[in-house]
């Protein structure tokens, strides 16, 4: 008597992880839009249509807000970019492009203006420097087994490295003006030289 049912309990906590996710949406978008100096968590909740409260309840400050919400939507992003190549991919210039677009939208934009208050931000910058170096560690690691590339010969991590911060520069590239046609070319060049420096993808 009075106990909670597992049907009762079961709609709580997929309501719970709703709620969660709506934050760590909301909070990536409006670092995007805003800045560090523009996002509290108030207006992360407000924006994601629940409390204050409620938000300090899933993430207590707002460090822990934003870096969980960057960790969130990256690895949503690798998920997806590697559901596109469940085979692998004969394409290298499909993988680069995909690669690339990683830098291109709103989490880049988020995770910058993460960057920069963490250079200056006490509390932010120990847990910002984890953040991007596990990040690093999984996007490089998706590179390349997307890439088909054996770290095993000489210069092969090098130059998937090389790619990745590549993207990067491509991606602040783009934040002050559309650098989509240059992007295309860089992309397909650089197709080319991994089959090169690679030799040519599994399937080609």
């Amino acid at each position: 008597m009075g106990g909670v049912s597992t049907a009762d309990r079961v709609p709580k906590q997929d309501r719970s992880r709703a709620t969660r996710q709506r934050l760590l949406e909301a909070a990536v978008a409006c670092l995007a839009e805003r800045g560090w100096s523009g996002s509290t968590v108030s207006v992360v909740a407000e924006r994601a249509g629940v409390s204050r409260g409620a938000a300090q309840h899933h993430f207590p400050t707002r460090e822990d807000l934003f870096t969980g919400a960057v960790e969130y939507m990256a690895e949503e992003r690798t998920t997806a970019i590697r559901a596109l190549f469940p085979e692998g991919a004969a394409d290298r210039r499909a993988v680069v492009a995909a690669l690339v677009d990683l830098y291109t939208g709103p989490l880049f934009r988020a995770a910058l203006h993460l960057w920069v208050a963490a250079s200056s931000e006490e509390q932010l910058g120990p847990r910002v420097t984890e953040l991007e170096a596990r990040v690093g560690r999984e996007t490089h690691r998706m590179a390349v087994d997307l890439l088909g590339a054996d770290e095993s010969r000489p210069g092969v991590r090098e130059t998937v490295q090389g790619l990745l911060d590549m993207a990067r520069g491509l991606g602040l590239a783009n934040l002050l003006t559309d650098d989509a046609g240059r992007r295309e070319r860089v992309v397909a060049q650089w197709g080319a030289l991994l089959d090169e420096a690679l030799g040519h993808a599994p399937g080609a």
